[in-house]
Parts: C-alpha cells; sequence; structure tokens
C-alpha cells in the first residue's frame, strides 16, 4: 500500500517538473507581456488602452 502512495508522489512531482520546464523555465516580464497584448488587439482598442495608460501616468506624475 505504502508503494501505491510513493508511486503517485513521484509521478506528481515529475509531472509538475514537465509542466514548470515546459514554460520555458522563466516568466516574462509585464512589459513583455504587456506588448503582446495590445499586438493581439484590433487598433481601436489598442488606441483606448494607450489613452487610459497616458492618463494614469499622467495621474501619478502630479503626485
Amino acid at each position: 500500500m505504502i508503494w501505491v502512495f510513493i508511486a503517485v508522489v513521484v509521478v506528481a512531482a515529475l509531472a509538475l517538473v514537465v509542466m514548470t520546464r515546459g514554460r520555458g523555465g522563466r516568466q516574462e516580464s509585464g512589459v513583455v507581456s504587456f506588448r503582446r497584448h495590445i499586438d493581439a488587439l484590433s487598433p481601436e482598442a489598442r488606441r483606448e488602452v494607450h489613452d487610459r495608460v497616458r492618463a494614469q501616468q499622467q495621474g501619478k506624475d502630479r503626485k
């Protein structure tokens, strides 16, 4: 019975290792992720996002 438990733990650990290596082993930066999402948007939606980001940046600059 204990061997079944050990086998399940080993298989789960191997699956976790394979899944984390499948991602490239590193996470992309927030800027890269933002640019990838922006590139996927239509020009109209892209313009709205840029306007919102500019408005937030201007609000932070005033403080």
